[in-house]
Formats: structure tokens, C-alpha cells, sequence
């Protein structure tokens, strides 16, 4: 039997608008394949074992949250996540998760909050907030055979771009996205994935979650073929209705 183990990073202070379905997603939908999967809530003050885990989710939060999570980010565990992102392990980060795997976060006030900078990316505090319903692109599901298109619910003030070395997870066809200028939303490095989409994302995208589990199991296991599919049905129909009532 295939075994997956799940860090849910920072629970208690990143599960805005709730991120936390992310987590539940991923675990029903890998034990309706038979998959066993355990979760551990790691927060400040616990050891985070990159070796351990096989996916990693981080929420979202807000400024607040950010600075008093950084100190512990940039100290205790700064070195074991930058190694599992490079070994390849599997990350979803959400708006303020998202944003803290980056250099830093500027406010108006040109107070300068540092990241992990385990990405190539940069949060600039904007005048006014990116809030509503987003739909985007992503080409990565489209060459893993799955409809493309993302659902999802961005508000946020800051505004995020990309370095050369990271790729955008989408490109936005209604929303705002990472900046409200580029057209790009979200970001990949390596098997992390990022959105300023809540929702929360992966209930609204199971293809996307299977993207993420799929991902993380052939990682682990060389001899992985592939998920079964399962009934979306109700998912889907739920999904359609939002795509078609954004693309009007």
C-alpha cells in the first residue's frame, strides 16, 4: 500500500478564508484510492523534518501573522525546507504562504518583512486590495491530460513577481492575479506550487489535487503508474457553473 505524509506548516495562524479544506482534499482524495496518509500540524516551536514529509501546505495569513511566524520560519526552519524544495517534495502555498517562500514583503510604509527566499519571488504591499472571484489557465494540467481551467477566490494587498527562475502556475482569464499587471497567477518552482487562490482551492480543482498527488507519490515511489480516476461529477458540475458565470 502506498503511504503519503502531510505537513500541515503553521495551521494555527495560516487558514484564511479556509485553507485548511486543502489539507482535507488531499487526504480523502488519496484514501478513496486506498492511500494511507497521516498529517502532522507542525507550528513555531516545532521541528519540521524535511526528510519526513511528502507534501507540505502553508495557508494564508496576513501581515500580522507573517511577522510573527518569520522569526521561526528564518531560524528554525529555514534550512530543512529549502532542502525538501530542492529534493523535490511537494508544496502547496496559499496568499501568505505563497508569499513567505519568497525574498521579502515590502509594506507602503517601506518597512521590509524577510522571507525564506527558497523562491525567486518579491511581495510589494499595494494601495488598494485584489479581492473577488479568479479563473485562470494552467498549462501544467493541460499537458497531465485534465481540463485547465482554476477556480478560486483572491483578496489580497500585496503584489507578487516573479524571478527568471519561476514559472507562473496559471495565466489569468478574470481576476487580478499575482499583481493586477502581468496577467500571471501563482507561481512553480521544482513540485511547489503557489496561488492567491482560496476557496478553498483544492475542493473547487480536483484535478489539481491529483496533480499534487500524483506529484508527490512518484517522488516516493519509482514504481507509481498513476492514479485512478474517481467520480467528479458533483465537482465538476459545481465547477462548470462557476467557469461559465465568469467567462460571461
Amino acid at each position: 500500500m502506498y503511504e503519503l505524509n502531510i505537513c500541515h506548516l503553521y495551521p494555527d495562524l495560516l487558514n484564511l478564508y479556509g485553507d485548511r479544506g486543502n489539507v482535507i482534499a488531499l487526504k480523502k482524495r488519496a484514501e478513496w484510492r486506498n492511500i494511507k496518509v497521516s498529517i502532522d500540524a507542525v507550528t513555531i516551536g516545532d521541528a519540521y523534518d524535511s526528510e519526513k514529509y511528502d507534501i507540505t501546505v502553508l495557508g494564508g495569513g496576513q501581515t500580522y501573522e507573517q511577522k510573527i511566524i518569520s522569526p521561526d520560519l528564518l531560524s528554525e526552519k529555514a534550512s530543512e525546507i529549502k532542502s525538501a524544495i530542492e529534493g523535490n517534495k511537494v508544496f502547496l502555498c496559499i496568499c501568505g504562504g505563497f508569499q513567505m517562500l519568497g525574498r521579502y514583503y515590502r509594506t507602503r510604509e517601506g518597512e521590509e518583512i524577510e522571507f525564506l527566499g527558497a523562491l525567486d519571488l518579491w511581495t510589494v504591499e499595494g494601495e488598494t486590495r485584489i479581492i473577488g472571484n479568479i479563473l485562470f489557465e494552467c498549462d501544467i494540467l493541460a499537458a497531465e491530460g485534465y481540463d485547465s481551467k482554476i477556480v478560486g477566490f483572491e483578496n489580497h494587498q500585496g503584489r507578487t513577481y516573479l524571478g527568471p527562475d519561476v514559472k507562473p502556475l496559471g495565466r489569468i482569464l478574470t481576476g487580478g492575479g499575482n499583481n493586477g499587471e502581468d496577467g500571471l497567477e501563482g507561481a512553480v518552482y521544482k513540485n511547489v506550487f503557489c496561488s492567491y487562490a482560496h476557496g478553498s482551492l483544492l475542493p473547487k480543482n480536483p484535478a489539481l489535487a491529483d496533480l499534487l498527488l500524483s506529484r508527490a507519490l512518484k517522488q516516493k515511489y519509482g514504481d507509481f503508474a498513476g492514479l485512478p480516476r474517481l467520480d467528479d461529477t458533483f465537482e465538476n458540475m459545481a465547477r462548470e457553473s462557476m467557469i461559465s458565470r465568469l467567462l460571461k
